[in-house]
């Protein structure tokens, strides 16, 4: 006999996307994806969504970023040891909920907009608000306070119906998605990039030089100049490009590993991401070698 799950799952995926969710299946029964990239295989289309629905009883997951979302991960503690900082303990909190309230009360948010509440299968919450115009926000972890997360750009949600550990995330409050107040924007907009310094390519002066530097300066230029949400893949393309001069005997590994990864700093990322990376590009660019004709 099919088990109930395999019918109310499928429901709530297209309920989902009827809201103009993107959703992607995770295992069953798990948080986590159950396919590759699912930020770019997310969907809205009920086709899809009964077909994939349809082979097993997936649980539910939404890309925040295409959904235009921001979700406020409200976290419970789960072990004893486990207590707040100081700056929070001081106001009392137990748990990301209360330092939310904190939050609130800071910023005279008394009248806050009622969100669209789930309540998750560990006792916290998520409260969902519509992404603001302008530069998309990404995940942060810990950003606004103590066991207080988002989920934004480059993230996703587990969705109202997944079940995880025999329990159901289920909506709190059905509210329309309000737009995410300005002073949690402010909290949550990254700081501007530090102005940009030169990065330094010593090439010989010649016709192949030229040419070198040339290539290399547009490379780099596509990593600092590349927009918030697009840094990552515009490092990943420059180290390809750069990766088949290197696999051509043109460059250097090390010099362009620095270089790129110098670059990607100025960009506002993580120096360990960057590296990684762009290793993954250099060693995509090998499989085509790039020569410069003399």
């Amino acid at each position: 006999m099919p088990q109930p799950e395999r019918f109310a799952l499928p429901q709530a995926a297209q309920a989902a996307a009827a809201r103009g969710w993107h959703v992607f299946p995770l295992i069953p029964g798990d948080k986590r994806p159950a396919i590759r990239n699912w930020e770019a295989r997310a969907t809205t289309d009920p086709a899809r969504i009964a077909r994939c629905w349809g082979h097993a009883p997936y649980n539910i997951g939404i890309a925040t970023g295409p959904s235009r979302l921001v979700v406020v991960d409200l976290d419970t503690t789960k072990d004893p040891d486990d207590v707040p900082p100081a700056e929070w303990a001081q106001h009392g909190v137990r748990d990301g909920a209360d330092v939310f309230r904190v939050l609130r009360e800071q910023h005279d948010a008394h009248l806050f907009p009622p969100a669209f509440g789930v309540a998750t299968v560990n006792g916290g919450a998520h409260l969902y608000f519509a992404a603001p115009a302008g530069p998309e926000l990404r995940n942060s972890a810990g950003k606004l306070g103590w066991k207080v997360d988002t989920r934004a750009g480059g993230g996703y949600v587990v969705a109202v119906g997944s079940i995880v550990n025999g329990r159901t995330y289920e909506v709190t409050s059905d509210a329309v998605i309000p737009e995410l107040p300005e002073w949690l924007v402010e909290l949550l907009r990254p700081a501007p990039l530090p102005p940009q310094k030169p990065i330094m390519v010593l090439l010989a002066s010649d016709r192949r030089g030229s040419y070198l530097r040339v290539a290399i300066t547009g490379e780099l230029e596509r990593v600092t100049r590349a927009q918030q949400g697009e840094r990552n893949k515009a490092l990943y393309l420059a180290s390809i490009a750069l990766g088949q001069l290197v696999a051509g005997g043109e460059l250097g590994e090390a010099e362009v590993t620095e270089w790129l990864t110098a670059a990607a700093l100025q960009a506002g990322q993580s120096e360990r991401e960057a590296r990684r990376t762009v290793a993954s590009g250099l060693r995509a660019g090998a499989n085509r070698p790039r020569t410069v004709a003399a």
